[in-house]
């Protein structure tokens, strides 16, 4: 049933699902107030609705729910990478686009998604599944491992003699906490002007491959042989074929039209 609800056509019913009727879906299945589809932008909320049809598969302690940047979104992603390779789902996710946080791309994948979970025990929820509490859960325990490995980078950072410094030692973690936010903003900066310049690279090569394939069309079209010696086709491949972009062609090629008058005689003369 996987690989067949992962298949779905764009002109499936699964795709005409409005954004009301999953907002509702979501809020009443996972107990949560979402009045956008872009705010499941993060991933979280598919990796517990994987959670909630497919129990003791989802690691939920490694879900952020909290989660603001892109690479804390990316990680929740790849949790849910995870769980679809598990359950040999052949669901492409596009985490680009979706942790762009574009309302039609989020609506898409959530449409799918509720397919999905539809198929599974014929979309029949575990009424002893509780969301609010698999949240908590997930929270503390990421929390405890986080709070371990935060404590340990503080204590291997912080610089000798700085319980004994101005402001004693709340002045090591504030220092440590500022740089950390301030490295995690300049990550999420750069990771937007990346997806920016991927967005210009590709618009501007579809835009080469375009005009490229006219040139293409129209170097074939010289090469017919009841044409290929004709004034006009000489002038044509003369621009076609021209290697230095610094000088114009053009010249050259109307002093090959005007040097042919018979080119505008008719054939009846």
């Amino acid at each position: 049933m996987a690989a067949a609800v992962a298949s779905i056509g764009i002109m499936d019913g699964a795709y005409f699902v409005g954004r009301g009727e999953i907002l509702h879906w979501i809020n009443a299945t996972l107990q949560l107030s979402l009045a956008k589809v872009e705010e499941a932008a993060s991933g979280a909320v598919q990796c517990q609705l994987m959670d909630m049809v497919h129990p003791g598969v989802v690691p939920m302690h490694k879900v952020n729910f909290d989660a603001k940047t892109e690479y804390d979104m990316i990680q929740n992603y790849k949790v849910l990478q995870d769980v679809f390779n598990k359950l040999r789902i052949g669901k492409n996710i596009e985490v680009n686009k979706l942790v762009k946080g574009r309302p039609l791309d989020n609506l898409e994948f959530l449409q799918w998604l509720k397919r999905y979970c539809d198929s599974v025990n014929g979309g029949i929820m575990n009424e002893n599944y509780s969301p609010v509490e698999r949240r908590s859960k997930g929270c503390k325990e990421r929390g405890s491992k986080g709070s371990n490995k935060t404590s340990k980078s503080l204590q291997a950072n912080r610089l000798p003699g700085a319980d004994s410094a101005d402001g004693g030692p709340g002045v090591g973690k504030v220092c440590n906490t500022f740089s950390e936010e301030h490295y995690i903003e300049q990550i999420q900066k750069l990771s937007e002007k990346i997806a920016d310049l991927k967005v210009s690279v590709d618009s501007i090569e579809k835009e080469r491959d375009f005009y490229f394939s006219k040139l293409r069309d129209i170097e074939i079209l010289c090469q017919r042989p009841e044409l290929e010696h004709l004034p006009m086709t000489k002038a044509v491949r003369k621009i076609l074929y021209a290697a230095d972009a610094k000088d114009s062609p053009l010249p050259e090629a109307n002093d090959i039209i005007t040097k042919s008058p018979s080119l505008f005689s008719t054939e009846t003369e």
